[in-house]
């Protein structure tokens, strides 16, 4: 869209905003709103009158509101912030500020609101400014960016100073033109959101249909003409004929050890992973699949110790507290290690299972999610131990099939995660689409008052 500029401009006064167009009046935001208005204002309705209560929670980062909760007055005119009808709030505190948190009122009970004190609220005056074209102003990225510099505070305590908002100056246009520019961006940035919606929703169907055909690949195959049998399993079904269905403690090395957790209490303490000169691999290895990096490590001599821990080339490492189920093979260049307490190791017997099939299974299949979970009998398991694991149910196709079906999954996954990545490229366009058009129009570098619906003229 080609939007034309405005017949004369003069100078802002600000860097950021520019020059501005020559009718425009610049204005602090104190003169064009009252701010917080008193409660006063309700002090005579009665106490058991119900409004509408709205926690940050209930602010949406697209200017929604959700009504839902009523209070008496009385129960919130003390601890709360107070707005009404048309009054135009956004939030103050990191990172809900950032985010946009904000929205004008309307619907309110009442026409009364009370609601989280790190909203500052907006009372538009009616000779000088709307809501829409407020709220507008509050959402544009100079106003969020300038806002954000000029927090106080630390960490997640950071809010935007009242007197900055009070004192941000801008350039004003008349009243009808702040209406039509307010209907020219809800209608453009509609047609915008309406397209980042689509995006996000391919990035769903991509999601759900990958993980649809990782689940057909292990539990059903390739061959859609394949010979079925039933498994024995009542959750899994028939599988095909050629195919094996047991314990995962069957297909592994036979020999102690083969499943094993890292060392438990006073066997590894923290202290005890400060220093030395052998790696301790941990979860965020496994959950970042790179065995390169890592702060835990300890002596030759606990080495001796727990050597029974340690990780070799090829073991499939899994995470069994917290992030479960995660999983990642270990690789041929991978420095001498041992496992730490909250991964578990799992050495397959390569003639009956393909280590990259086992960890498809264990992290993209819905199989051994829905093991835990019939185990745990529906309840949050939190760990998994080496016996929950041997007696895992898996099925496994012959082993040239097991290889075939992960080249198969592995050509899928770069397929998907193409298209995914140019949906969130996509996204990320229209969103800066979106940005700049907001800055462009409320700073007066495009001129809309002939693309706003014709009733913003009435209006």
């Amino acid at each position: 869209m080609t939007v034309a500029r405005y017949p004369s401009y003069t100078a802002g006064g600000a860097e950021w905003l520019g020059d501005v167009p020559s009718h425009w009046r610049l204005l602090r935001l104190r003169f064009v709103a009252e701010f917080n208005p008193s409660k006063s204002e309700v002090a005579s309705l009665p106490k058991e009158t119900e409004v509408s209560f709205v926690p940050m929670e209930a602010v949406g980062d697209d200017g929604s509101l959700d009504l839902s909760r009523l209070r008496a007055i009385g129960d919130v005119e003390t601890g709360y912030t107070y707005f009404r009808n048309g009054d135009v709030t956004f939030a103050k505190i990191t990172p809900c500020f950032e985010n946009g948190k904000g929205a004008i009122m309307r619907g309110l009970a009442e026409g009364i609101g009370f609601g989280t004190t790190e909203l500052i609220v907006a009372r538009p005056r009616r000779d000088r400014t709307v809501s829409d074209y407020l709220h507008w102003l509050f959402t544009s990225p100079a106003f969020r960016k300038l806002g954000e510099a000029a927090m106080y505070g630390a960490g997640g305590q950071k809010r935007v100073p009242d007197d900055f908002v009070k004192n941000f100056r801008i350039a004003f246009p008349p009243l009808p033109e702040q209406r039509a520019i307010a209907a020219f961006l809800d209608r453009e940035t509609g047609k915008i959101d309406a397209l980042v919606e689509e995006q996000r929703r391919l990035i769903e169907l991509l999601k759900e249909k990958r993980q649809a055909v990782i689940s057909h690949a292990v539990t059903r195959g390739l061959d859609p003409n394949a010979k079925m049998k039933d498994s024995g399993v009542e959750w899994l079904g028939a599988v095909p004929e050629s195919w094996n269905v047991g314990a995962l403690k069957h297909f592994v090395i036979p020999r102690a050890g083969a499943i094993k957790t890292g060392p438990f209490g006073s066997q590894l303490t923290s202290t005890e992973m400060e220093a030395g000169e052998i790696k301790v691999y941990n979860q965020r290895n496994v959950i970042d699949d790179d065995f390169d990096g890592g702060e835990n490590f300890i002596t030759e001599k606990k080495f001796a110790a727990l050597s029974s821990f340690e990780t070799f080339p090829g073991d499939l490492l899994v995470t069994t507290r917290g992030t479960i189920g995660r999983a990642a093979i270990l690789p041929e260049s991978a420095a001498k290690g041992i496992l730490h307490p909250c991964l578990l190791r799992v050495q397959p017997d390569r003639s009956k299972l393909d280590t990259k099939f086992l960890a498809i299974l264990i992290q993209d299949s819905d199989l051994i999610r829905t093991q835990i979970d019939l185990m745990s009998n529906a309840t949050t398991i939190e760990v998994i131990y080496s016996g929950t694991m041997a007696s895992l149910i898996v099925p496994l196709p012959p082993v040239a099939d097991q290889v075939r079906i992960v080249e198969f999954l592995s050509e899928m996954n770069q397929s998907t995660a193409r298209l995914k990545s140019e949906a969130e490229a996509a996204i990320a366009l229209l969103q800066e689409r979106r940005s700049a058009l907001i800055a462009a129009a409320v700073t007066g570098k495009i001129d809309v008052r002939g693309l706003a619906p014709a009733e913003s003229e009435a209006a």
